[in-house]
C-alpha cells in the first residue's frame, strides 16, 4: 500500500473498513503482517521479518507487553485503539517512517528504551560484546566506561546494567538527544551510575597542542 491518486479519500476507505472488520489483537497483527508483506518494506530497526515488525507496532500501541499470553490476543479492542493501530500502519508503510518512531520504543540488549527522530534507533553490534562483557577483549572488570556518540544512551545504560560497579560518561555533541539519553537515564534509574555529557569543541590551542605531540 502507498500513496496513490485520490490518495486521502481512499486511505479513510482503508482506514474505516478496517477497524470495522478488525476486532481483536490477533486481528490486528494479522493484518499488519500481510500489509507489510504486500508494501515490501524494508526491516533493520530491530526486526527482520513482517511479524516481529508487526508485534513491535501493534503491542506497544496498546501499551502492553511483546510478551502477552497467547489466550490475551483474543481480546477486543476499542475504536480508538484499532485506528491509532491502523494510522501507524499506514504511516510505516507510506511515510517508511520506523515503527520506534511511531511508538518511541525500541529494545537493546533487553531493555527499554524511549526513542523519537531526535536519535537513532538502536541497533549497534556492541550489543553482543556487552551481553557477553566484552569476552576476550578485556581481562579485568572496567571501572570507568565511555559512550561517545550516545543517541538515546542505550549502549551507556546497557553497559551499566552489564558493570554495575563501573562509572558510565554517556557523551553527545547534540543536546536534543542529550534530552533523550537523560530521560532514558532516569527512566532506568541510573542518574547516580550514568553521566549524561554535553561534547564541546576542542579549543585550538587543545588541537595545536595535540597535533604537536603526534610529530
Amino acid at each position: 500500500m502507498r500513496a496513490c491518486p485520490g490518495g486521502n479519500t481512499w486511505i479513510k476507505i482503508f482506514v474505516d473498513e478496517a477497524v470495522s472488520e478488525l476486532h481483536t489483537i490477533q486481528d490486528m497483527l494479522r493484518w499488519a503482517v500481510s500489509r507489510f508483506s504486500a508494501a515490501n518494506i524494508w526491516y533493520g530497526h530491530g526486526t527482520d521479518n513482517p511479524w516481529d515488525e508487526a508485534v513491535q507496532l501493534v503491542l506497544p500501541s496498546l501499551y502492553l507487553p511483546l510478551d502477552i499470553p497467547e489466550d490475551m490476543r483474543t481480546a477486543r479492542l476499542t475504536s480508538s485503539e484499532k485506528h491509532r493501530i491502523v494510522e501507524r500502519v499506514i504511516r510505516r508503510i507510506n511515510e517508511r517512517i520506523p515503527v520506534a518512531y511511531l511508538t518511541n520504543k525500541a529494545w537493546f540488549c533487553g531493555h527499554e528504551f524511549y526513542v523519537d527522530e531526535r536519535v537513532l534507533v538502536p541497533r549497534s553490534p556492541i550489543g553482543e560484546l556487552i551481553n557477553n562483557h566484552f569476552a576476550g577483549l578485556i581481562s579485568q572488570q572496567p571501572k570507568y566506561i565511555l559512550d561517545m556518540c550516545t543517541g538515546s544512551s542505550c549502549i551507556a545504560i546497557a553497559c551499566a546494567y552489564a558493570f554495575p560497579d563501573a562509572e558510565v560518561d554517556a557523551v553527545d555533541i547534540s543536546p536534543d538527544a542529550l534530552a533523550v539519553a537523560e530521560h532514558n537515564i532516569e527512566e532506568h534509574g541510573l542518574i547516580h551510575h550514568v553521566t549524561p555529557i554535553r561534547f564541546r569543541s576542542v579549543p585550538r590551542s587543545a588541537e595545536s597542542s595535540v597535533r604537536s605531540d603526534c610529530h
